[in-house]
């Protein structure tokens, strides 16, 4: 039986480069791409999809409806790192540590759209949370995060290592409309009643991201407070191979977060600083932008498929 076919289309970006370099010396998969002289010729990219038996979407939100489009062959499944389809109905989220049954589901679904690499952090923290009634729906969510520059893929690496790198600021802030397209993502996969605020940042460092979301414990129900936030999440979470919650004991004795602490992994560590005295709580998540957060998450949802494919 011969090998099934993964065809990366966008393989020259930030994303697809480190999902082909992740997947170059696999010897259970036939691996291919399209040369450069034929990535402009539609007809070429249509037939290279109709070829594949799974293909990864490294594209433009408007490339990637127009690959999908394109695909007529039935049997032809696809993972879509680009955020066209992430909330829209007949695709699957690829977020395996989401909810029970959710790695199954990958497995199975002929789409799979993967998640955004902030989303990948509040939801990781939040929807186990809304879930177990610890928060309410109704919440007001306020998220703040700071990611590498490669975040804003081919256009932030030239930013900062092209030839007039010496002139990127060292931290800005940006979204400040309040309108980033991962608003939505979050507020539908988290389980929000409504949008949630999302501050995003870069940082001059080329990839990784802290995100934090601070919780007052007065807004929640009698009784919760950081033990029981941290005894949730770690439930959630006890069986998962990538997502680590870090204990109580360790977040007391740290004082910073390094953005930077698992780049190269696809794995993600949630950690809850409560502070009792003033009834607050700090919600934090750590992981690579182009691991979990992209690159190292379309590839283990690629797996997934793949292990019921074969």
């Amino acid at each position: 039986m011969s090998n099934p076919t993964v065809f990366i289309d966008g393989d020259q970006g930030t994303t697809g480069l480190q999902i082909r370099e992740r997947l170059r010396n696999r010897t259970d998969i036939t691996l291919f791409t399209l040369a450069a002289a034929e990535r402009k010729d539609a007809r070429r990219r249509a037939e290279a999809i109709n070829a594949c038996d799974i293909a990864i979407l490294c594209l433009p939100d408007a490339a990637a409806r127009e690959a999908v489009g394109a695909i007529v062959n039935p049997d032809v499944r696809v993972i879509d790192a680009s955020s066209a389809h992430r909330t829209q109905p007949g695709w699957t989220y690829g977020f395996p540590e989401m909810a029970p049954g959710q790695p199954e589901r990958i497995a199975s679904a002929r789409r799979v759209t993967n998640p955004g690499c902030y989303p990948t952090g509040a939801i990781g923290l939040l929807r186990p949370l809304l879930q177990a009634g610890l928060i309410p729906d109704s919440y007001p969510i306020g998220i703040h995060a700071v990611s590498g520059y490669s975040g804003r893929g081919r256009a932030g690496v030239e930013e900062y290592e092209g030839k007039d790198a010496v002139n990127a600021p060292s931290f800005q802030v940006y979204g400040l409309a309040l309108a980033h397209k991962h608003a939505p993502e979050i507020q539908a996969h988290a389980g929000l009643a409504q949008r949630p605020m999302f501050v995003p940042a870069y940082g001059a460092f080329r990839q990784g991201i802290v995100l934090t979301v601070p919780l007052d414990l007065r807004l929640l129900a009698p009784g919760v407070d950081g033990a029981a936030l941290h005894a949730c999440l770690a439930r959630h979470y006890a069986d998962a191979a990538h997502v680590r919650v870090v204990p109580p004991d360790e977040a007391r004795a740290l004082t910073h977060l390094d953005p930077q602490a698992l780049n190269g992994t696809n794995d993600m560590h949630l950690g809850v600083f409560p502070n009792e005295e003033h009834g607050h709580v700090l919600l934090s998540a750590v992981f690579d932008n182009l691991g979990k957060g992209a690159s190292g998450a379309a590839v283990q949802n690629l797996d997934l498929m793949l292990a019921l494919q074969s």
